[in-house]
């Protein structure tokens, strides 16, 4: 009768998996748990088990009075031990692939942050923020005046890309403060000087007619993206592994 009884347990492992609802999904994973283990490594004990616990359902003989005691009874520490470190394997796994993404995104984002738009108050300034600055930092400084058109808009553009930017040096100064007020009259305002490792790479005067009579951070994000001078945007902030999102 046993021999039996195993025979059709093997049978019924070996369709395919039909359980539905919370319990029904449980019962498949055990069942796709025997099948990945390896024969020989795994304890006929725990092999069995599996195989018992895979089919809870299975109907047997009243004279088969053991089996079927052995199939209802509820989950012992041994069935939760294997599952939980089943879990335990996937919540490693997932930890991992967190860690991978942290240590790629710090050596992508390597260098200081900033996340604000600098104001400089004069030349000896400007020049510091520019040849100072580590070598790897785009510096991008807006000169502007009060009361030129586009230099307020073209001023709270850089502010919402400094915050969305943190590692790029967004910067601006009066033209009057530069010590060179006659190269930068109202008619080249506002301009954009765009900098790296003390090497000017692109140089935009009257930026804003580049734009509508509005424009906003996005119009400005997309023009310093046509030269490719802005890096790819932050990731977000990864947690530390252990959340996982619910999947119904």
């Amino acid at each position: 009768m046993e021999e039996n009884a195993n025979t059709s347990l093997e049978e019924d492992f070996e369709g395919q998996a039909t359980h539905t609802g919370p319990k029904g999904v449980i019962n498949d994973w055990r069942k796709f748990k025997l099948e990945s283990e390896d024969g020989d490594s795994l304890p006929l004990s725990k092999k069995e088990m599996l195989r018992q616990m895979s089919s809870p359902h299975r109907s047997f003989s009243r004279d088969d009075k053991d089996t079927r005691e052995r199939f209802c009874r509820k989950m012992s520490m041994q069935e939760y031990e294997l599952i939980h470190t089943a879990q335990e394997d996937e919540s490693c796994l997932q930890q991992y692939r967190k860690r991978c993404m942290q240590d790629m995104h710090q050596r992508l984002s390597f260098g200081p942050k900033f996340g604000f738009v600098c104001e400089l108050q004069n030349g000896e300034q400007f020049l510091e923020a520019v040849e100072k600055e580590h070598k790897t930092t785009t510096v991008i400084v807006h000169i502007y005046e009060d009361g030129v058109k586009g230099c307020e808009a073209l001023n709270s553009s850089l502010a919402c890309l400094a915050a969305e930017y943190p590692t790029v040096k967004f910067c601006k100064i009066k033209a009057s403060s530069t010590g060179a007020g006659d190269r930068f009259s109202s008619e080249v305002l506002p301009s954009l000087l765009v900098y790296k490792a003390g090497e000017l790479l692109s140089n935009f005067i009257s930026v804003s007619e580049q734009f509508g009579e509005e424009f906003f951070a996005v119009d400005v994000e997309a023009f310093l993206n046509e030269y490719g001078l802005l890096p790819e945007r932050e990731l977000p902030a990864l947690g530390n592994g252990t959340d996982e999102p619910d999947v119904e």
